[in-house]
């Protein structure tokens, strides 16, 4: 059956309260199809995160993001610890085999069938890319680059990777990042986008952030818990200062991100 409507949370970082808060609205319940487009696991409540998306079953579609790919790389010492946030340190040190197996075995990018869209490319940073940065503003060139591989008939692309929520036409492409649900940049709260019925709407779950950052806390036994989740959950990095951030990688590799 082909979904007519989808819900797209992206950017999880093992957030359980404000995934959970997300998951209880009621356009998130009556969806069809639940597409989480990576970075699931990174954060504070790894373990919780993933056994909640897992029981999920079918109606939930997990993509792999840089995150989820390096959680696996670290647990498995494939990547060098030097240069890692120490909160990936610790989450890596707490999946299971299973959880591993599970991260290391996520697609990306993933296309399905959605009613009024045609096919729709889900991904975290670009289709070619899991870590490749685009933004609103991000020049037409570069765009052209990122979406050279893609079939013509593929007319919506919905990304995640920089945590800000923006809708915008490239080419006659809808681009769609939803935002981030774990570490919002500039509000607290849950970003997610609803596809239906050929439509796309930015939400915004907000939360208690004093009640969340406390639930994280008592949820979790990263030691720097508290302060991580007053930073991330509580949005204390604004979004101009990530965009600021996100242009200046794109300057240091090369490529041009506005």
């Amino acid at each position: 059956m082909i979904p007519r409507a989808v819900a797209v949370l992206s950017d999880l970082h093992g957030v359980l309260p404000v995934l959970d808060a997300v998951l209880a609205e009621p356009d998130v319940r009556d969806a069809e199809l639940l597409v989480f487009t990576g970075d699931l696991a990174a954060g504070p409540q790894p373990v919780a995160v993933l056994d909640r998306l897992t029981a999920l079953g079918e109606r939930a579609v997990l993509v792999r993001g840089n995150a989820d790919r390096e959680l696996v790389a670290l647990a498995r010492g494939t990547l060098a610890a030097d240069g890692a946030w120490p909160v990936d340190l610790w989450a890596a040190r707490q999946l299971t085999p299973a959880h591993l197996a599970l991260l290391n075995g996520l697609p990306h990018p993933v296309t399905r069938e959605v009613a009024g869209f045609g096919p729709v490319v889900f991904c975290h940073g670009t289709p070619r890319d899991d870590e490749e940065v685009v933004l609103v503003d991000t020049c037409p060139e570069k765009w052209a680059e990122v979406f050279a591989g893609l079939p013509q008939e593929v007319r919506t692309v919905v990304c995640g990777h920089t945590h800000m929520p923006f809708v915008r036409l490239v080419g006659g492409r809808l681009v769609v990042n939803p935002g981030s649900v774990g570490m919002p940049y500039g509000r607290p709260g849950g970003s997610w986008a609803l596809l239906r019925d050929g439509q796309v709407s930015l939400r915004h779950t907000p939360v208690d952030v004093p009640a969340a950052i406390g639930a994280v806390v008592a949820g979790s036994a990263y030691p720097d818990a508290r302060a991580w989740a007053e930073t991330y959950v509580g949005a204390a990095v604004g979004d101009l200062e990530a965009l600021a951030t996100f242009r200046a990688k794109g300057a240091a590799t090369g490529t041009q991100e506005a």
